[in-house]
């Protein structure tokens, strides 16, 4: 049992109520879709992202997906396709997908909290935030491998990697 159980019965918090607090937070603009399901949208470097985060009370699952608009040629999906897929060997938390009717790409990430588990703020804080890092870090790679005369694996190439250390 959670230390937390004894202060805080779990059908008090609602994991929503919990993303909608991170978004005040953070000044972000959101919209509550309905008590399990909110959406924001948060600007980037290289994009504005829209994010929208859904409860499954039956799979216990905090869904969060984070789109942004990329409409490559036809002829240059082989490429995105197999972009993503290097992409998505180079983390562990989520995942890419290309929506093609909506020409969208997506990242995905589910939070299980099997067993009346309470998300914490800061739980959801870092799974927004690494859904953020994941669409800046690969974007310039997905635009190269898109409209760019260059291999997916050369336009991973450019991926911002993870700085480790200080100066």
């Amino acid at each position: 049992m959670a230390q937390t159980d004894h202060f805080i019965a779990s059908d008090e918090i609602h994991p929503i109520d919990i993303v909608e607090a991170v978004a005040t937070h953070h000044e972000w603009d959101f919209d509550r879709l309905a008590d399990n399901q909110i959406a924001m949208a948060v600007e980037g470097q290289w994009r504005s992202y829209s994010l929208t985060l859904a409860w499954s009370p039956g799979d216990e699952v905090l869904r969060l997906i984070c789109t942004f608009e990329m409409d490559p040629p036809e002829g240059r999906l082989p490429a995105i396709y197999e972009t993503i897929n290097l992409a998505n060997d180079q983390v562990w938390d989520g995942g890419f997908t290309f929506w093609v009717p909506q020409r969208l790409m997506v990242w995905r990430y589910g939070l299980v909290l099997a067993g009346d588990a309470i998300a914490l703020p800061e739980q959801v804080d870092q799974m927004i935030g690494n859904a953020l890092t994941a669409c800046e870090r690969f974007y310039p790679s997905f635009q190269l491998a898109g409209w760019g005369d260059t291999t997916p694996a050369a336009a991973l190439d450019i991926a911002l990697g993870a700085a480790y250390g200080r100066a």
